[in-house]
């Protein structure tokens, strides 16, 4: 997976494109690609309020509630595993020969 680049870069990012550059140009003197200049900038925007959306602590929040849901379920799969393995089961009787 690769870095994501530093949020200090990509607000620079943003304000070259607020102050009059095409996402075009910005996107090649800073080395990105255009689609994720655009989307830094569209996210810029939902942050201000400018364009509905979620805004980045919204997803962040997102993030980390997956994140825990995602280890309750590990936690409660484990335990039923546990639960299973600790229950005493008589052991098979020996064919008669």
């Amino acid at each position: 997976m690769l870095k994501p680049y530093p949020s200090e870069f990509r607000a620079r990012a943003v304000a070259l494109f607020r102050t009059g550059r095409r996402i075009s140009r910005a996107a090649v003197e800073l080395g990105v690609s255009e689609a994720g200049l655009h989307n830094w900038v569209r996210q810029d925007r939902i942050d201000w309020g400018e364009i509905p959306g979620p805004t980045t602590s919204e997803s962040a929040e997102w993030q980390r509630a997956r994140k825990r849901m995602r280890e309750l379920d590990l936690q409660v799969d484990l335990d039923h595993e546990s639960a299973f393995l600790a229950e005493e089961r008589p052991l098979p009787k020996d064919p008669p020969g």
